[in-house]
């Protein structure tokens, strides 16, 4: 049934996708024209924040958009804010015309109907997005985005360590515990109200769990306790061993990275894995560190916008959309010195020009290869993330 859908999806969205001078797009190019976008994102990586910094003034340059970079520390301050409009009957000129948004946050606004109608299938730059080989380009944690989101950067949970220091990287959950327990101290991951955090979970969920594909349908009660009885009792094994006894943790992915650069841990975890490559070109790392991917693949997913359903300039909400997945942003995206984002995109539908871009990136010692990166593993429903956050600050924080 999986696979109908999406073979389906795949076909309306083909079938959608228009050339890029067709008479809609550029209406919408000129309703755009001096319009603002307020783009609500996380704003707790300063590459990520500079990239959005560095989108504003191309747009602005060739579409006579502004765009504000609203930062949140959680997507869901900016879908609390529109579910509060709409109970206030505020059904346009709302705040926020884009949101980066990911899993649950998709789920609650899908279910809310706080979406815009499907507009991906109208931006012309859609046409050279990897649906085949990438399907979480359509699929937004087990939920078809049915063209309500528009994708951009793509993820994969790995490790980063400091060759300089340790050689014995662990390559699955199951070895990182054991790792943990030979070098007390030398590891951490964030605090799991973090998105990077509840994602280390997860992976080691999805490893541990006794039938994986139950992963795949929302939690239940009696699902939950059975799926994650395993990765509890691990848990508990590891966090003695963790950065101070486990009783602490940074409160982020990048302050986990400080702590790599300071040297107070030898291994730390990414959902990036480009980040040890731009860390060290950014001087944020040392040369020694180095990335490895899991042994049976790890979890991967694709960061997305949304337009919400009050938009008040969903026109340049959509071209900035487009423009984040045309083939020279998505080229600058994957530099290691700007982010290093793998990209959405099937090279093969590009022209030589195009894939030349790509081909004369730079490169670096920690940056991985696909290959060695492995599997792609699916998301598990939203339902699961949620569950465990709760369940994990109910056994661990007091």
């Amino acid at each position: 049934m999986r696979r109908h859908w999406l073979a389906a999806a795949l076909v309306v969205l083909g079938s959608s996708l228009p050339a890029r001078a067709d008479e809609p797009w550029r209406d919408t190019l000129a309703k755009a024209r001096g319009q603002t976008v307020y783009w609500n994102a996380w704003g707790g990586d300063e590459r990520t924040n500079a990239f959005i910094t560095w989108v504003g003034g191309e747009v602005r340059a060739r579409y006579g958009i502004t765009v504000q970079d609203v930062k949140l520390s959680d997507t869901a301050e900016a879908v609390t804010r529109i579910i509060a409009e709409k109970t206030a009957g505020r059904d346009k000129d709302g705040s926020v015309d884009l949101v980066w948004i990911n899993g649950p946050n998709f789920l609650a606004m899908k279910q809310q109907d706080l979406l815009h109608p499907p507009f991906a299938g109208r931006l012309p730059s859609m046409r050279f997005v990897d649906t085949i080989n990438k399907p979480s380009t359509m699929v937004d944690f087990t939920l078809p985005t049915e063209g309500m989101e528009s994708p951009w950067r793509m993820a994969q949970f790995v490790f980063n360590y400091d060759s300089a220091r340790i050689a014995d990287v662990p390559r699955s959950m199951q070895g990182l515990a054991a790792w943990a327990s030979k070098h007390p101290g030398r590891f951490t991951h964030p605090d799991v109200q973090d998105f990077l955090g509840v994602t280390f979970l997860k992976q080691a969920l999805v490893e541990l769990a006794p039938e994986p594909a139950l992963l795949q349908r929302p939690a239940t009660d009696a699902t939950f306790a059975a799926a994650t009885e395993p990765l509890w009792a691990w848990y508990d094994g590891l966090k003695p061993h963790l950065w101070h006894g486990g009783t602490d943790f940074p409160a982020s992915g990048p302050a986990e990275r400080a702590l790599l650069n300071d040297g107070e841990i030898d291994l730390s975890v990414s959902f990036d894995p480009a980040e040890a490559a731009g860390s060290i070109e950014a001087g944020l790392l040392p040369a020694t560190v180095r990335t490895s991917a899991l042994q049976n693949g790890s979890i991967g997913n694709t960061s997305f916008v949304a337009i919400p359903f009050n938009a008040p300039h969903p026109e340049a909400a959509m071209v900035v959309a487009d423009f984040l997945l045309e083939p020279s942003t998505q080229a600058h995206a994957q530099d290691i010195r700007v982010l290093g984002s793998f990209t959405v995109l099937d090279l093969a539908k590009l022209s030589p020009e195009q894939r030349q871009i790509f081909t004369a990136l730079p490169t670096n010692p920690a940056l991985p290869t696909n290959a060695e990166l492995g599997p792609v593993l699916l998301e598990p429903h939203p339902s699961w993330m949620t569950r465990i956050t709760e369940e994990w600050r109910r056994r661990y924080t007091h």
